[in-house]
């Protein structure tokens, strides 16, 4: 049989119109309790929990239908507030999605109650090392007295300073990016509401030769999204000549800033 599983896309807080974009076709609304589940109907052959299992191993069958289901849930976020589901949420019967909506009905009102008005927004801080290191005698006491330690001795001397400054440097860049980095959180996260830290991402997932320092999801309220932009351009021209480079993502569907519990 074709097309009998229930695959979930969100929940909103109003009745979608889908006759607004013609990327909602195929899409239809459960109504439940006051909340609008988004959901579309699925074939077993590509969603049941045995041939999701495998396509999940499809890089190409992912990416095409995980950037499909985010992409709608964008679309619907400017119509609405939404509950993001994860990618590949089924359910086999919609009393069971029913049931999902009973037991969980306080959560998901706080849910929106926080996210109401709000975007996320994500922040990814990187660093070149070598560009900071280079600049290390005017951003390290330590190091500027030790370079200068070095000018004035003999070349013997000067030989094992410059290994000893050589580690030095490299504590020294370690902590430095750890103190831009609380810099940077602290003077972002003043114009949110709230912030997940996400795990830092080795260069081989970012396709980049600089390290990241700080991933950070920021849950920003939509009228301060400009002064939230602005604020992240300043501190990116401010300490790009240091190595430092901000890269700022979004709006995403708030999955970091939703949390569900079951009622007691």
């Amino acid at each position: 049989m074709n097309n009998d599983l229930i695959y979930v896309y969100c929940i909103s807080n109003k009745l979608p119109d889908f006759r607004k974009n013609k990327e909602f076709e195929g899409l239809s609304c459960i109504s439940f309790q006051g909340f609008y589940v988004v959901v579309k109907m699925v074939p077993e052959s590509e969603f049941s929990e045995e041939n999701l299992k495998k396509n999940l191993s499809d890089i190409s069958w992912v990416d095409t239908n995980a950037r499909s289901h985010i992409g709608i849930i964008g679309l619907l976020m400017e119509y609405s507030t939404v509950i993001p589901f994860r990618f590949g949420t089924i359910y086999n019967t919609r009393e069971g999605l029913k049931e999902f909506v009973r037991d969980y009905s306080e959560s998901l009102m706080g849910n929106f109650e926080r996210i109401e008005g709000c975007e996320e927004w994500a922040v990814k801080i990187y660093c070149n090392r070598k560009a900071l290191s280079e600049q290390i005698d005017d951003l390290s006491i330590e190091a500027s007295d030790l370079e200068k330690q070095i000018m004035a001795s003999s070349p013997g001397k000067a030989f094992l300073l410059r290994r000893k400054k050589t580690d030095l440097i490299e504590n020294e860049v370690n902590r430095l990016t750890k103190t831009y980095g609380q810099e940077f959180y602290d003077e972002i996260n003043k114009l949110c509401e709230a912030s997940a830290l996400n795990n830092l991402l080795p260069k081989e997932l970012t396709g980049r030769d600089d390290m990241m320092i700080l991933n950070v999801a920021f849950l920003v309220r939509k009228n301060k999204v400009d002064e939230f932009s602005a604020a992240i351009k300043s501190l990116k021209l401010k300490y790009n000549e240091l190595g430092f480079d901000i890269e700022l993502t979004g709006p995403w569907p708030p999955f970091s800033f939703i949390m569900i519990k079951e009622q007691i």
